[in-house]
């Protein structure tokens, strides 16, 4: 079992992440052309609301799995049903194949950058065979992390930042508040992207407690700290996200301590990796997880090696787009509706479907796509052309995270109460 202090350490890992610098551009709410449009004070206070809602959010669905001892999947069971949980377990399955082919992408790039005497090739194959390593051995792997990575990622954090804070930052009032909720929403999507993993870890933790508490607190701190080490780079850079990690390697012993930071990514991946294994479970029950891990690090490392990272910004909106309201769903059912004691949840295999919900998941969605429609190209189109027929425009004050939650959670007590499933 995992106490408090280990989840609060593989949760605070998480939150630092590679990701968070690299993608940092992503809270300045850039436009179709890839403009930043918030200054950087207000990216920083986007990034900051987003993250704690994110956290909140991670801690609600980080509960079920402490109180029932099932993973995140199974547990989808008692929320839409046996065979209704499938079609969520798909977009998991989905989503963490492709944060873990970013992750192996983003470790070989960081890597390259400290030497590039490896061809590209050579750093995924290695961060991809670390990946699978870990994720055969998941509690030893969250029990090393809080030993040993915590400790060293925490003082490579302080000496960047006093170091970036050494050299002349630009003014970091210039530019608009506009677009604030849009900010705020890709931080919190970055967080809501384990909530459909949460499970995963919680049901090993000994209180409901631990779970809530090191999920939300040990992951909000972490993230917020990373992405404003982050901003201030993209700051000292003039914002050009391909040269992030250039104020790092640039200071005195920056190699050595960014370092870390590479090395400390592979958490990300195997998070990713074993959770996805974990997810198939669900599918397929009787599958050896260990195989699963095997086969799924050969899939994302070989991904890695064929793709490059593109819009990444519009993989956040799609991802906030599903798991947001589906939180709403969970959240509201498991603890404020009829099932709200979780032994009450019927999680076997022959779960009855739940229609209701699903539609309820459905509402939070639309909600979400027509405040934010991302910018994946006819995916977008189609839901401003939606808004023109609806004659809706989003509001500057509409978070697309927020009203999806709560359209999803609402509709989902509605719905409970007048079906009475």
């Amino acid at each position: 079992m995992l106490g408090f202090w280990d989840q609060s350490a593989f949760w605070a890992n998480l939150g630092v992440s590679l990701l968070a610098f690299s993608g940092a551009y992503t809270v300045l709410a850039p436009d179709a052309d890839g403009r930043p449009t918030l200054s950087i004070m207000a990216g920083i206070a986007a990034m900051a609301v987003g993250t704690i809602l994110g956290g909140l959010m991670l801690g609600l669905a980080a509960v079920p799995g402490a109180r029932t001892g099932q993973p995140a999947m199974v547990l989808l069971r008692g929320l839409f049903g046996a065979r209704l949980s499938y079609a969520p377990t798909v977009l998991n399955v989905a989503q963490l194949i492709g944060w873990g082919t970013f992750e192996l992408i983003v470790i070989a790039d960081a890597a390259r950058e400290l030497w590039d005497g490896v061809p590209r090739w050579g750093y995924v194959v290695a961060a991809g065979a670390l990946t699978t390593v870990l994720t055969i051995w998941p509690l030893g792997s969250v029990r090393i992390l809080r030993r040993y990575v915590t400790v060293a990622v925490a003082i490579a954090l302080v000496y960047f930042y006093v170091q970036l804070l050494r050299e002349p930052l630009p003014d970091l009032t210039q530019g608009s508040w506009g677009g604030f909720w849009i900010g705020a929403d890709a931080a919190l999507a970055v967080s809501i992207s384990w909530v459909p993993v949460a499970a995963d870890y919680t049901r090993h933790s000994r209180t409901e407690k631990a779970a809530f508490g090191a999920a939300a607190a040990g992951y909000s701190v972490t993230q917020i700290v990373a992405y404003v080490l982050g901003l201030l780079a993209l700051a000292l850079v003039a914002g050009d996200s391909s040269k992030v990690f250039d104020p790092f390697l640039g200071v005195t012993l920056g190699v050595v301590f960014f370092a870390v930071f590479v090395l400390r990514e592979a958490d990300q991946s195997f998070a990713d990796t074993y959770s996805t294994a974990v997810s198939i479970q669900n599918l397929v029950p009787r599958a050896d997880r260990r195989v699963l891990s095997v086969a799924l690090g050969v899939i994302v490392t070989v991904l890695a090696l064929v793709l490059d990272i593109g819009d990444y910004a519009g993989f956040l909106s799609l991802i906030g787009s599903v798991f947001v309201p589906m939180l709403g769903v969970l959240a509201a059912d498991f603890f404020l509706g009829r099932r709200r004691r979780g032994h009450g949840w019927d999680v076997s295999r022959t779960a009855p479907s739940r229609w209701g919900m699903i539609a309820a998941w459905a509402a939070g969605f639309v909600v979400y796509q027509l405040i934010n429609p991302g910018t994946v190209g006819r995916w977008a189109g189609f839901w401003q052309d939606v808004q023109d027929v609806l004659h809706f425009g989003p509001q500057s004050w509409m978070s697309a995270s927020l009203l999806s939650f709560l359209v999803a959670g609402a509709a989902a007590l509605l719905i409970g109460r007048l079906t009475k499933k």
